[in-house]
Order: structure tokens, then C-alpha cells, then sequence
């Protein structure tokens, strides 16, 4: 197949300004057109195959070694992708709607949504702050992002935890039918005795009613009458309020209405801590005045919905499409969109696949389906890697934008997205995946696609790992070496550059006499890697052990440190994110005992030593 790949060039058909410019014309949506955008979007999307997506954070690192790298397992990488997506925010979300045709012939209807995590309801949601990146906003400024519009115009949003919560916290009423399913719980005494209180009370208060409906009285007597019997009204209906201490007593409360009549609607009402407070009991005069009942409380809901969701009810579209998302960075894009729009991020990489997964069960990573062509595994660099698929691919491809962009659309904001589009396209013609295979029919996709979904390690802006969950270290040629095998050097004083380093190593200690290499991973902290399986632990035993001697015995002396890879896992996952590696590794290591016993029993991972840039979407 690879021969047959190569017998094709990788170009794309565009228009003269396209070429020139290439913008295309992607629809700005803020607070002020979001509904009617909303609409818009919601009937494309029917009408389209894949969707992509592509965000614009405030930042993604603190620190160099914050951002993920060659070392990195497709665990640790994920611990960064969850710090970063807890840290950082999302200004603009770009997502297109497409499909394929013709196999050349992209139809995209791309919008850019400007954000913002205001405080709507005056409940602490969906932020309270977060940080920034001062690279990230000149980036946004040099593009004439306009910060004022998206701070009074952006669209707010809150999550489906923090929905729940701001439900709660703002004590509506919630239906039944949200609540919970019937008990299994076999009843108690005292249950019974609390379904009969009920019931009792529940009688005398229908027949106060009852009674008052046949009575003629002035309407301030009335009204003192029902304020002493304790009567009161919902939607301009009877009703009455019964407290209740546990969901259990809720349920029974339940039960006692249905047994009881048909012309009643119980309700909940959640205090503002979270527990149930009290169920409400309406009386209707008739099967069409609960029908109407219901149907007001299902309006009542949505209203409250769509106030609550903001932006979020984009991703709720897509997620309820069930059709595949297209995304360049798949961790780090999702890692951020699984915390602001679906829950906070799980504690592990296996945790957030799973839950990702019944939100979108489909997402292709770009990145990934580079390494499908071959094209990525003799490129060290982007430039290397485009002239790579100049020279060897034929895939023209015609974007059909829908839509013609508004006088204040004219700026590029939302450009990648249309790039995702293009590159996608571009992907399965070289891959030979055609219009006809993408037929998405009972919820699959094209087999040549489906090994190639829902991949969570080409991730980085750095080097790709690979599917089996390696990183990937490049010299001339790719190279595998274990976890077991790195070292992370510390204390070796200021502007020493890798190969000074790496002469002061070869004359410490006889086993830097065996091939190893090394890299700075920022100012303060170097890896080494040891190519022989089983030096690394040699070194490190070596370093504590009273017996050293030579050069080696004077860098430790001078404050050289050294650990293997478990530690730096440890620091990752105890969130010891320090500006400098060295000082994450130090208290890392007082951790010893906790970091021993997570270690046990997890086999060790192998990783890949490259020095490739991931796909910048810029230069296409």
C-alpha cells in the first residue's frame, strides 16, 4: 500500500485568494447572535458527516517542562493535559460541520464561538479565575482578537456537574422523573407508619379544600382561612408542602400520592445545600389540567436549561449527533473540553477515555492519520514532513464554504478549523478511504477508519508517541528504550549545554563508557537515557553508595541529584508542578513510601527518543 501511496502528491485545489491570504469564511458567534446561531447550527449538523473542532486557550504550561515531551508515557502526558485544562481557559471554540463528497470535495460550515466563564447566576460557576499565558494573548492580539468583546460578549457556560449543581443551589423544582427510580428497599415499620401520616394528612388537606369550594365567604376571610389552614398554590393551583429528612422518605412520600389520586403531581424541592428539602404536592381539576401542568413545568425546565448551558448546548449537539469528531491535538483539546463542558477531569488516562467515550465515541486525531501515510517516520520536522508529502502525494481537495462571512467576519479568527477539514480530507483520499466507505449508518464509520479512532497519544505540540503507548526518542532512527532506562540528572550548575554535560558524565563513572545520551529538559534538570538495559539502576545505586569515588564522588559532593523515572511519575501525579523540574523531583522524593507502594505491580513502560514537531496547522 505504501507504494501505492508514494505514486501520489499531497496538494490542495484553492482559490487564487485562498492561496494568497488563505482565510476562508467562518461565521463569529457571540452572546448577541448565539441563539439564532444555535438554530442554524443545529440543522447543518444534521446534514453533515464529521465535525472538527479547534480551540484557543489563554495558555497550555507554566514551565518548560509543564508542556509534554519525548520521555512522556501517554500517562504522564495526560496529567499535564489535565493541569493545563484546569489552569488555562478557553476563549474561542471552532467547530465546522462537514462533508465529504466526491471524494475531493469538502462542503464545511465553519463557526467560531467567542467564550467567556461569566457568572450569569451569581453562583461561583462556571470560574473564579484562571491564568494566562502572555505568549498565547500576543498571539490572539497580533490576529486582532478583540479581548473587550469577548469580556462583555463572549458566551458563558457551565458544565454538567456544575448544571446539577446550579439546579440545586437555585432551588427549582425538579419533576419526578429526574429524580429517581422506584425503591427496592423492603419496607420498614416505621415506614409504614410514615406513609399512613401522610396519607392522613393528605385526606384532611383535600377535604379543606373540598370544603372551601362549597362555601361563600369574603374574600379577606377566605384568604385568612387558607393562611391559618395552611393552603397554598403553585401556577395558580392548590398545593401542599410535606418535609421530608431522606431520599427514602421522598420515595415513600411518591408512593403515597400515586396510591392516593390521579389528580396529583408531586415535585421536589432541593435545599441549597443539596439535599432534598420538601415535596410538593399539586392538585389538578382534571387529567387535561395535569397534561397541561406537566407540559408547563417540561417549558419551565428548558427555559432554565438553555439560560444554565450557554455555549455548552453546542457540545451537548454534537455529543447527541453520535457522529465522529475531527480534532489536530486530541488530548490536549478534549482534556480541556471534558473539564469546562462535562465534569473535572478524572485522575487517570483510563478513567477520562472512558468518560470521554460516552460523550463522543468517535474522535480522529489528525496527527495520527499522518503516521496512517508513513509520512512522519523520516521527517525530524515539519518542513521536513510537508516537502515529504509534496513529493509523493496527489490529493486535490475543494473547499465549499457555505456561508459568506459578515463585514466585522473578515478576520481569521476560526481559520484552523477549516484546515482540520482540509487535512482530514486530504488524509482519507492518500489513505484511499472513499465517500462511499464513510457512510455512517448505524452509528459506524469506514474500516479503514476505525482502527484509528479515539487515539490518545499523539497529543503534543512536541514529538508523537506512537499507539502502543511508548514515547518515541529519534536519533537517525527511532529508537526504543524502557522507562526503566532514563535518569533525570539535577545539581550540575547553571549554563552547562548537552554536550558539556554529557563530556563531564563520560569521565565520571566507567558506566557512562557504555552509549548513552542526554537531553535538557529545562535550566535546572537533564534526562539521560541508557541504552543498555540495567545501567540506569547501576548509576543510581551507584550514587548512593558510600564506595563512590573519582569525578563522580565530586559532582555529588557539589549537589548533583539523581532519580529514576518512577519519581518524576510520582511528582506528576501529585501535582508537584513547580516552575523547576529539579524542585518537583526534591519533594517528590520526600514522598518515598506513598511513591513505592503506587508503584508496585505496574509494568514498566518503554518510550521513543524524537526530536518531530507535531502538524502546525499554520503552515498548511
Amino acid at each position: 500500500m505504501a507504494a501505492l501511496l508514494q505514486r501520489r502528491l499531497f496538494c490542495s485545489k484553492v482559490s487564487q485568494t485562498h492561496r494568497q491570504q488563505r482565510q476562508w469564511s467562518v461565521k463569529q458567534v457571540t452572546k448577541s447572535n448565539f441563539k439564532d446561531s444555535l438554530e442554524e447550527f443545529r440543522t447543518l449538523l444534521s446534514s453533515s458527516d464529521f465535525i472538527a473542532v479547534s480551540l484557543q486557550n489563554t495558555g497550555s504550561f507554566n514551565a518548560p517542562w509543564h508542556r509534554v515531551s519525548p520521555f512522556d508515557t501517554p500517562d504522564t502526558a495526560y496529567l499535564k493535559a489535565r493541569y493545563a485544562a484546569d489552569r488555562f481557559q478557553l476563549l474561542q471554540f471552532a467547530v465546522c460541520p462537514f462533508k465529504i463528497t466526491d471524494g475531493s470535495k469538502v462542503t464545511a460550515h465553519p463557526y467560531n464561538f467567542h467564550l467567556f466563564p461569566r457568572d450569569e447566576l451569581n453562583l461561583g460557576m462556571p470560574s473564579y479565575s484562571f491564568s494566562c499565558q502572555p505568549s498565547f494573548l500576543t498571539a490572539m492580539a497580533r490576529q486582532g482578537f478583540d479581548f473587550n468583546a469577548c469580556i462583555n460578549d463572549g458566551i458563558s457556560y457551565l458544565s454538567r456537574a456544575q448544571e446539577s449543581m446550579a439546579k440545586v443551589r437555585m432551588g427549582n423544582p425538579i419533576p419526578i422523573c429526574n429524580f429517581m427510580q422506584s425503591s427496592t428497599t423492603p419496607p420498614t415499620v416505621a415506614d409504614s407508619i410514615f406513609k399512613e401520616r401522610i396519607k392522613s394528612r393528605l385526606k384532611h388537606w383535600k377535604h379543606g379544600l373540598d370544603n372551601s369550594s362549597t362555601k361563600t365567604e369574603e374574600a379577606l376571610v377566605s384568604s385568612l382561612r387558607k393562611l391559618i389552614s395552611g393552603f397554598e398554590q403553585y401556577s395558580s393551583r392548590p398545593c401542599i408542602t410535606i418535609d421530608v429528612c431522606s431520599d427514602r422518605q421522598v420515595q415513600l412520600v411518591i408512593e403515597v400520592v400515586g396510591e392516593f389520586s390521579d389528580d396529583l403531581v408531586p415535585l421536589i424541592l432541593p435545599s441549597k445545600g443539596g439535599e432534598v428539602q420538601s415535596v410538593r404536592v399539586v392538585l389538578t381539576s382534571s387529567k387535561e389540567d395535569k397534561d397541561l401542568l406537566e407540559m408547563e413545568i417540561q417549558n419551565l425546565e428548558y427555559n432554565h436549561n438553555q439560560k444554565v448551558r450557554g455555549f455548552r448546548e453546542v457540545i451537548d449537539l454534537i455529543s447527541a449527533s453520535q457522529k465522529p469528531v475531527v480534532s489536530h491535538n486530541t488530548l490536549n483539546d478534549f482534556a480541556f473540553i471534558h473539564s469546562k463542558f462535562i465534569a473535572p477531569l478524572p485522575p487517570s488516562l483510563n478513567e477520562f477515555v472512558s468518560s470521554l467515550s460516552i460523550v463522543f465515541p468517535s474522535i480522529f486525531d489528525v496527527n495520527h492519520l499522518m503516521k496512517e501515510t508513513g509520512a512522519l517516520e523520516k521527517c525530524t520536522n515539519l518542513f521536513a514532513a510537508k516537502s515529504y508529502l509534496k513529493n509523493r502525494f496527489f490529493a486535490p481537495i475543494d473547499i465549499d464554504i457555505q456561508h459568506q462571512a459578515l463585514s466585522n467576519e473578515g478576520k481569521i479568527h476560526g481559520q484552523n478549523v477549516v484546515r482540520i477539514c482540509q487535512l482530514f480530507a486530504k488524509l482519507c483520499s492518500v489513505l484511499r478511504i472513499t465517500s462511499t466507505a464513510m457512510e455512517l449508518g448505524n452509528k459506524h464509520v469506514a474500516s479503514g477508519l476505525e482502527g484509528c479512532a479515539n487515539i490518545f497519544n499523539s497529543f503534543s505540540r512536541r514529538p508523537q508517541e506512537p499507539v502502543d503507548g511508548d514515547i518515541r526518542i529519534w536519533t537517525k532512527s527511532p529508537r526504543k528504550a524502557s522507562c526503566e532506562d532514563l535518569v533525570f540528572l539535577w545539581g550540575f550548575g547553571d549554563r552547562l549545554s548537552t554536550r558539556m554535560l554529557k563530556g563531564l558524565l563520560q569521565g565520571a563513572h566507567d558506566i557512562f563508557s557504555e552509549e548513552f545520551d542526554v537531553r535538557l529538559v529545562d535550566n535546572s534538570c537533564a534526562i539521560v537515557v541508557f541504552w543498555q538495559s540495567g545501567l540506569a539502576q547501576v548509576f543510581l545505586d551507584a550514587m548512593n553508595s558510600d564506595k563512590i569515588s573519582g569525578s563522580l564522588r565530586d559532582m555529588v559532593s557539589e549537589g548533583l541529584r539523581a532519580v529514576g523515572y518512577r519519581t518524576y511519575k510520582r511528582a506528576c501525579e501529585l501535582g508537584l508542578w513547580e516552575v523547576d523540574l529539579a524542585d518537583s523531583l526534591e519533594k517528590a522524593m520526600e514522598d518515598v513510601d506513598c511513591s513505592d507502594k503506587s508503584d508496585s505491580g505496574t509494568k514498566p513502560s518503554e518510550i521513543y527518543w524524537c526530536n518531530d514537531l507535531m502538524i502546525n496547522l499554520d503552515d498548511l
